[in-house]
């Protein structure tokens, strides 16, 4: 029998190997599309707002498609299967960058607006990827197939803002405009590799299975893993967001800005080829903490100093960080569902994380203009504070009830 559950498991990991290529591979074209839009997104917006404190609205509003499409994007899941959601997403991506471009080309700081929100919804869908990696992948697995994917990000890293710097001059005087026209491009690639991942719709029975969803993110282990994602993906965009237009305001150039933002992406995603065998080795638990107090270290780093190598520091030392406590913060999640209940929860934690988002993005534009960078930065603090605090009182309680269990892991769920 060991034997029998040991080739299943093997066989298993097989095929969510060829998955996470696919799903590495589409996570660095939407994250070339979402890089598109932070790159340029608060840019655009000073020109089409009526009013300098609405310039981040727009990343605001693809924050808040974000939150909006993560209950959908399980539902679908759940109904239709993981491709499915997939397909769809991307084509919300196209119809990001082909209505980007017009409303650029025409001055509509609405349509604007409607195209960001747009490209929020495909960003909730790929949000999915990591989860979907570790769609039938032994425990022992599931952490990796989650970092590869995320890995996948570090050619968005490069891909995007080098694509804004190749295309934002093409159709002067719009500027932008051409770039996000080659985002509906990029998003139509995409689509045609997740059409090919094998990914069946789930089996009636799982439609119905597990247990009511309020039982399981009452879980300590899911309140500690959902709040440090809470923390540590808003307080990454808040700083990300008002990073371009901070570096616009102290007379640095576009260029510097699309360097600053490569390298951020670069950050966020690169370590995924060795975090998740960090997390095998040291529990996720630790990993999360060690990245809050890097996002916490970006914040110290943009409170010294206003030069472009501040600014690039502080974007690169804020993407490790991120990675470090998103990824950490998932594959805690991955440890309080059982299979038949991973749609429903997933989607939960991060409508939760891109809801969270969607408030703290609006306040960005505001805090920036009415009290500037050093304002931004010193908002990071008190947060990662309290993650800590819960993430450390969590892990005391469970060593408490469980000595006989690793210290600085949570069990797996049951």
């Amino acid at each position: 029998m060991l034997d029998v559950t040991t080739a299943n498991e093997i066989a298993a990991d097989a095929r969510v190997r060829a998955n996470v290529v696919r799903l590495a591979a589409a996570q660095a074209l939407t994250g070339a599309n979402s890089a598109v839009i932070f790159a340029t997104g608060a840019i655009v917006g000073a020109t089409l707002a009526p009013d300098m404190w609405f310039a981040t609205v727009p990343i605001s509003m693809y924050v808040v498609g974000l939150a909006a499409g993560t209950l959908p994007t399980g539902a679908i899941s759940r109904r239709f299967g993981r491709r499915a959601a997939f397909i769809t997403g991307t084509g919300l991506g196209t119809l990001t960058g082909l209505l980007g471009s017009f409303a650029i080309l025409h001055g509509s700081f609405a349509l604007f607006c409607l195209a960001t929100f747009l490209g929020g919804l495909y960003g909730a869908v790929a949000q999915s990827y990591r989860f979907a990696a570790a769609d039938g992948a032994s425990a022992a697995y599931r952490p990796k197939a989650v970092s590869w994917v995320m890995a996948g990000g570090v050619f968005a890293g490069v891909l995007g803002p080098q694509l804004v710097q190749w295309t934002m001059d093409v159709w002067q005087p719009y500027l932008f405009a051409f770039s996000f026209l080659v985002q509906a491009a990029v998003a139509l690639i995409a689509m045609g590799i997740v059409a090919g991942i094998d990914m069946p719709r789930p089996a009636p029975a799982d439609l119905h299975g597990g247990r009511p969803l309020l039982m399981i993110v009452t879980q300590p282990r899911f309140i500690a893993a959902a709040l440090c994602g809470v923390i540590a993906y808003p307080l990454m965009n808040l700083v990300m967001t008002s990073a371009p237009l901070a570096m616009k305001m102290c007379g640095l150039s576009v260029s510097d800005s699309n360097f600053g933002i490569q390298w951020h992406i670069v950050a966020m995603y690169g370590p995924s080829f060795f975090t998740g065998a960090l997390i095998a080795r040291f529990g996720a638990p630790k990993i999360v903490a060690a990245g809050l107090l890097l996002e916490a270290g970006a914040a110290g780093i943009g409170l010294s100093g206003l030069t472009a190598m501040h600014f690039w520091a502080t974007l690169i030392v804020l993407g490790i960080g991120w990675n470090f406590s998103f990824i950490g913060a998932s594959a805690l999640v991955l440890e309080t569902h059982r299979p038949q209940e991973r749609n429903k929860v997933q989607a939960f934690n991060d409508f939760l994380v891109f809801g969270m988002m969607a408030i703290g993005s609006f306040s960005s534009g505001q805090l920036l203009a009415n009290y500037g960078w050093s304002a931004v930065n010193m908002v990071v603090f008190p947060p990662v504070m309290l993650g800590l605090a819960v993430l450390s009182l969590v892990s005391w309680a469970r060593r408490k009830a469980r000595p006989e269990a690793a210290i600085g892991e949570f069990p797996d769920a049951v």
